[in-house]
């Protein structure tokens, strides 16, 4: 069973940066793919990025495009996402996702994190 261990989250002001690490274990192919979710209060989850091996980093269109930078540490089986210029609508829970292929898509998710809050206050 793939486990997805987060951490990272808390509170930053506006144009501040944040750093969520992702680090996963229990799986058993390389093809894996590991991504970022994010959950706003009252709004559905949206992709935010994910990166492989196999394909390298992959990013979803949307606001947090050019801000927002994803990469691995291999050695470490770790994700990491770099959250720069945050913004009050960056407020969300933030979830690891884990899953094998190419493309990271929700309902495909295999394993969850549980979660870590960024507050972005103005």
């Amino acid at each position: 069973e793939v486990r997805l261990v987060e951490s990272g989250g808390g509170l930053v002001q506006a144009g501040g940066s944040l750093k969520l690490s992702c680090a996963a274990s229990g799986f058993t192919r390389d093809d894996y793919l590991i991504g970022w979710f994010r959950q706003a209060p009252g709004k559905v989850r949206e992709g935010i990025a994910s990166i492989s091996r196999i394909y390298g980093p992959k990013y979803f269109k949307g606001p947090v495009r050019g801000r927002f930078t994803i990469s691995s540490d291999n050695a470490k089986n770790t994700v990491y996402l770099q959250m720069d210029n945050l913004k009050p609508e960056d407020t969300a829970v933030y979830y690891c996702a884990f899953t094998y292929g190419e493309h990271l898509v929700e309902d495909a998710v295999e394993s969850w994190g549980e979660g870590t809050l960024v507050t972005v206050s103005s």
